[in-house]
């Protein structure tokens, strides 16, 4: 399908007479996007699998929806009428998006809505019904995800002026690594400063979550004591996992640390920007431009932050972006398996964790001193099991789903029954 359709105004009424299923709209916004998913409830008020997932990209420029059904099938295509800049556009493609919902022919009915949260600080380690003094307090933690938290917040703030009795619940990528021991949380720092809230947050703990609830089905005899978990996308980073909890994570007070990504650094000596500061002029915003958007392997290569186009390049610029990326992701595996005190299933999620096998191989390369052997032939199938029976570590290459763990979350408060307080413009 093809066309154009005005902010709030649905295409055509849902179906007649089809009993509404009630379901659980799970959004992740972020500047000029916002993804979403439909989760219907089943029977005992768990999540089944999506009905629909999509996205509105393009906002603030060419707003265009589309989605797919359960069976990947495109159900629309759109382009959207939409005025303003791209923060006003976020409120007026959340009216579209729920005209859209209530006009599909399933006649599926919202009862609750999950978003991904990037920071909830020291105060939200587990899911939270969003009420006016919790939006409050997730905005004053902006400072600590500046890129992330504005836009997660966005659509919080739009559903709770259109639709002030809908249950809206925050779910944090920051909150499955809240259990980690205090001295995998700490810098070394005065103490006053770890007291304010300078410490080690750790990220896509929605994804290592997910993960941690998947693994008991693949890893057999190897068990669950001593896993790290590599999330590989445009923003990456590792978690060590025991017995399926947290204890140590590649990033800390903020998601640049760690790995090198698309266009972030990763772990960089702090010296170098008190060089740039003081020898070369920069300001903040100029070292924050560096630090997130002009690095990583976009900054090494020259040439592109997708790692698909550097595995596709013959330039010898993207082949060493490639090498520093799997270099850093070995290093950081080291790390985190002498954090375990060993190490026996390590597990690749995430854009590039689950589709490049050449990455892949080169970090299990990196790692044969651990007593991993590739099976090559089953790296390049894309797993799951990524390595010989012989090996003393697995490896494995598993599907990681943020969108379903929030639909989890937000469904078991949708049964406990808790309220909110109508947000309104009180927030």
């Amino acid at each position: 399908m093809g066309g154009s359709i005005p902010a709030g105004r649905p295409r055509a009424p849902a179906r007649a007479g089809k009993a509404a299923r009630s379901a659980i709209l799970v959004l992740n916004a972020g500047s000029s996007s916002i993804k979403f998913a439909l989760f219907p409830l089943q029977g005992d008020g768990a999540p089944g699998a999506p009905s629909l997932r999509g996205q509105i990209d393009g906002l603030g420029t060419r707003p265009h929806l589309k989605a797919r059904d359960a069976a990947g099938r495109v159900l629309d295509n759109l382009d959207l009428a939409l005025d303003g800049s791209a923060d006003q556009q976020h409120d007026s493609a959340l009216q579209v998006l729920m005209a859209w919902l209530r006009a599909q022919d399933d006649g599926a009915q919202v009862i609750a809505a999950g978003h991904r949260v990037v920071h909830g600080g020291t105060d939200f380690t587990t899911p939270t019904v969003v009420d006016a003094r919790v939006l409050r307090r997730l905005a004053s933690l902006t400072p600590l995800a500046p890129l992330h938290q504005p836009h997660n917040l966005e659509p919080i703030h739009a559903l709770a002026t259109s639709h002030p009795d809908l249950l809206q619940v925050a779910c944090f990528d920051t909150a499955f690594h809240a259990a980690m021991p205090p001295v995998a949380q700490s810098f070394g720092l005065p103490r006053a400063l770890t007291a304010s809230g300078v410490r080690r947050y750790g990220f896509h703990g929605l994804s290592y979550e997910f993960i941690a609830q998947s693994l008991p089905a693949h890893v057999g005899s190897h068990g669950m004591q001593r896993v790290v978990v590599a999330h590989l996308g445009n923003g990456a980073s590792m978690c060590a996992l025991r017995d399926g909890r947290s204890v140590a994570s590649s990033m800390g007070f903020t998601a640049v640390e760690g790995l090198m990504m698309g266009t972030r650094t990763g772990s960089l000596d702090p010296g170098v920007v008190l060089h740039l500061m003081q020898h070369h002029g920069w300001d903040v915003p100029r070292v924050e431009k560096l630090l997130y958007r002009e690095s990583g392997l976009l900054g090494v290569s020259g040439i592109s932050s997708d790692m698909r186009t550097l595995l596709e390049s013959d330039a010898p610029e993207a082949r060493e972006a490639v090498e520093l990326f799997c270099y850093r992701a070995v290093r950081e595996i080291g790390s985190l398996a002498a954090a375990l005190g060993g190490l026996d299933v390590l597990v690749f999620t995430g854009g590039i964790g689950e589709h490049a096998a050449p990455v892949r191989k080169m970090i299990m390369d990196g790692c044969d001193w651990l007593g991993l052997a590739v099976d090559a032939a089953a790296n390049a199938r894309h797993g799951p099991q990524l390595t010989r029976t012989d090996s003393r570590v697995l490896a494995l290459a598993l599907p990681t789903d943020e969108e379903q763990m929030i639909a989890r979350h937000t469904a078991a408060m949708v049964r406990t029954r808790q309220s909110m307080a109508p947000l309104g413009q009180a927030a």
